[in-house]
């Protein structure tokens, strides 16, 4: 590990900036080890050169910066931040940018690896990355948030752009944060560059039908799907996280003839037998209110996050935030289908659990890849000076998470093999062409 020649500077327009850089080229993180375990048991179905799954290990590269930022009472604070390009051989590498208490250089690594398995899923022109501040956003005002927002790309300029990776919008990060990352990349470079950051307002070049782009991919692959996963309809679904993802998700299958039985988010859960109105839990979420606001109206009653989980259901869907099953809980899961709109929700353990009972699993590379597809649909429009019509991106978007889905499904019935393990055995088969073919001579 070296420490990098940047000097410290000062930028007073927005406050202080000191950053300092760490990288590490290739390095271990632990908490690789649930994709990497997966990476290697997709690995005994692809003939593989062994030096592939090598490199998928290790990040290719890892830099972290200190922000330090003016506060509105005139105080300096600082924030650890980093940005993790994990790997670049199908192209610019893409990922997230979170704002969580939580974060840290363990957790951006392994969803940068996550992220290259899923671009690859998707068959898209991309690698891996992700990004993160250990920050609590809602601690913050407005403008604090945004000198903060500044900074980071003040800090990593030297790491992103069009052509090397890209960003967007991830847990407590949103279209205004991507606006003005957007705009200060854009002062840096001295020229507008929209296509630098994905998941940016339409007015400034963001794309329609992002906002609920990874909500609608798993919806389409859900609706594909219907027969072969034993959907039928009037489906009890129990949704846990209703964040975007989760809103959205809720809305589309409701208004398709589902019902939306339990839904949680961090303050508690809520359950009706006959079906939760979803958008009286959206309008309480827009007021900033819990959904156990709506607890004690007609048929709703207030329910543990637990009893969430182990609901009689037909369709759980994990849209909040990782390892949320695990041994400890996955043997009470009563849903014959799972849908992973979040990123790493089951652990491998918990896996092996519900394989054993025959829970069908729409794993999280490819159920919530829809939000990644649009980002590149994004991209492209911004690159080729473009706008599409949002049935265009909706047309593409069900195109592409058909094919992929197909593909999946395809791996599984011939290797006999979950579609979590088809899935990875497909972005492994992807990566390793990649790789190989700048081997060849």
């Amino acid at each position: 590990m070296k420490i990098s020649s940047n000097p410290f500077w000062i930028q007073p327009c927005t406050g202080i900036l000191i950053p300092t850089f760490v990288k590490a080229t290739r390095r271990w993180h632990p908490p690789f080890d649930n994709t990497v375990k997966r990476l290697i048991e997709a690995a005994e179905y692809v003939d593989l050169d062994p030096g592939v799954l090598e490199k998928l290990k290790l990040a290719l590269e890892m830099t972290q910066a200190r922000l330090s930022i003016r506060m509105d009472d005139g105080s300096i604070k600082s924030f650890l931040a980093w940005r993790c390009r994990h790997d670049d051989s199908r192209g610019p590498t893409k990922g997230g940018i979170r704002f969580h208490p939580d974060v840290n250089a363990d957790e951006v690594t392994a969803l940068a690896l996550m992220m290259t398995s899923k671009c690859a899923v998707m068959n898209l022109p991309f690698g891996g990355a992700k990004g993160g501040v250990k920050v609590e956003p809602r601690s913050l005002s407005n403008t604090e948030l945004e000198r903060l927002a500044r900074a980071y790309i003040r800090a990593f300029a030297h790491i992103i752009g069009p052509t090397r990776d890209v960003p967007a919008p991830d847990v407590g990060t949103n279209e205004t944060t991507m606006a003005w990352m957007m705009d200060e990349y854009s002062t840096i470079v001295g020229k507008k560059t929209p296509e630098v950051i994905t998941g940016k307002p339409v007015a400034l070049g963001g794309s329609l039908g992002r906002d609920d782009a990874t909500a609608r991919g798993a919806y389409y692959i859900t609706r594909y799907k219907a027969d072969a996963l034993g959907l039928k309809h009037g489906a009890r679904v129990a949704i846990q996280g209703f964040g975007n993802a989760g809103q959205h998700m809720a809305q589309l299958l409701a208004d398709d003839g589902n019902l939306i039985v339990s839904v949680s988010d961090s303050k508690g859960a809520v359950h009706a037998p006959a079906g939760l109105d979803v958008s009286e839990l959206r309008a309480a979420k827009r007021h900033g209110e819990s959904v156990t606001s709506v607890a004690g109206s007609a048929g709703v009653s207030e329910i543990s996050g637990d009893e969430l989980l182990e609901s009689d259901c037909d369709v759980l869907v994990l849209a909040a935030v990782e390892n949320t099953v695990h041994k400890g809980n996955a043997g009470s899961i009563k849903a014959p289908l799972i849908i992973e709109l979040a990123n790493g929700p089951i652990t491998p353990e918990a896996d092996e659990i519900l394989e054993a009972r025959n829970v069908l699993i729409l794993p999280d590379i490819l159920a919530n890849a829809g939000g990644v597809t649009v980002s590149f649909y994004e991209w492209v429009q911004n690159r080729q000076g473009q706008s599409w019509t949002l049935d265009e991106v909706h047309t593409r978007l069900k195109t592409t998470m058909e094919k992929q889905t197909d593909a999946v499904c395809a791996y599984a019935r011939d290797k006999k093999i979950t579609l979590r393990k088809a899935a990875y055995v497909l972005a492994l088969a992807r990566i390793a062409a990649a790789m190989e073919a700048l081997l060849k001579d």
